[in-house]
């Protein structure tokens, strides 16, 4: 076991490891660390505690220090000549007419380097670019492609559910989003219904992807055959949200729908028309009528 610091420096941005070097911190605390962009303020989202050594990349380096009041003076500074560095290298862009959407403006804590974030169709040839802003800023610059879905967590904004966006308010990484996921979900597969304002598949999908697995395992599928104190059904459309079933029984001779909780069930012959190994007893000759009911 070896004991680590967790330490952000985005506000939701991934969480790194460092050796605390037998100092104690504390949530929120802002800390002063070497990276491999130079030194960098962060703020401890993760106190010392004891991980296993499978959980880090040795070696780990050392918090240099607490921030000081000097230190937090010159992270505000920084954030101000951040704004100043987007609109003249924006102002650049335009001058070379470059196809690119510049993002965002970033100075290193100990101002040794600005990065540049943008999005672009394709590749750019931006060389001109980064010898006029070198010449303008007098240090050095790193312009830095990024996808659609580092955009939507960078500017932020609300999806379609009206809430903040999951990217910019909790998720430190993405995680691949399939199709699949949607579709065991029982959404539309419209693309408009399903994308975020990224454009891509919207990152909640994975989110909750783990409680539909874990419904679609336990709950009867359409097409079993279940026992209700009200007689056998047949399984004809399943709510995995709310783990209700819908199912079609055969009273008096008529077709009777009737939507039941899936826990109040037991199954009889599952969609494959295998029969539960727990559950012999509940075998009796009507099931064949009841198949005749699909």
């Amino acid at each position: 076991m070896v004991q680590v610091v967790g330490i952000r420096f985005k506000r939701v941005g991934k969480i790194y490891y460092f050796d605390p070097d037998n100092l104690e911190f504390q949530k929120s605390d802002r800390v002063i660390v070497e990276t491999a962009r130079g030194v960098e303020c962060g703020e401890v989202v993760v106190s010392n505690r004891e991980v296993p050594d499978d959980d880090i990349v040795a070696p780990l380096k050392k918090v240099m220090r607490i921030a000081t009041q000097e230190d937090l003076v010159q992270l505000e500074q920084n954030k101000s000549r951040e704004k100043e560095a987007f609109t003249t290298c924006l102002a650049k862009i335009r001058e070379h007419k470059l196809e690119m959407k510049l993002i965002d403006a970033e100075y290193t804590f100990d101002g040794n380097k600005v990065l540049f974030y943008f999005t672009a169709d394709g590749r750019v040839d931006f060389r001109n670019l980064v010898k006029d802003l070198a010449l303008i800023f007098r240090t050095r610059i790193e312009l830095r492609q990024i996808g659609v879905r580092d955009e939507a967590k960078m500017l932020g904004g609300l999806g379609i559910c009206g809430r903040t966006l999951c990217c910019s308010t909790f998720l430190g990484e993405f995680e691949p989003v399939s199709i699949k996921m949607a579709k065991e979900q029982g959404l539309s597969l419209n693309p408009t219904k399903i994308s975020g304002t990224c454009g891509r598949l919207m990152c909640c999908l994975k989110n909750e992807q783990d409680s539909y697995e874990d419904a679609i395992r336990r709950l009867p599928k359409v097409g079993a055959i279940v026992s209700t104190d009200q007689g056998n059904g047949i399984v004809v459309d399943v709510n995995l949200l709310r783990e209700t079933l819908k199912l079609k029984l055969d009273k008096d001779n008529e077709k009777v729908y009737q939507v039941v909780k899936a826990s109040e069930v037991k199954v009889i012959r599952d969609s494959l028309g295998n029969v539960p190994v727990e559950q012999p007893e509940l075998i009796d000759p009507k099931l064949k009528s009841l198949e005749d009911l699909t």
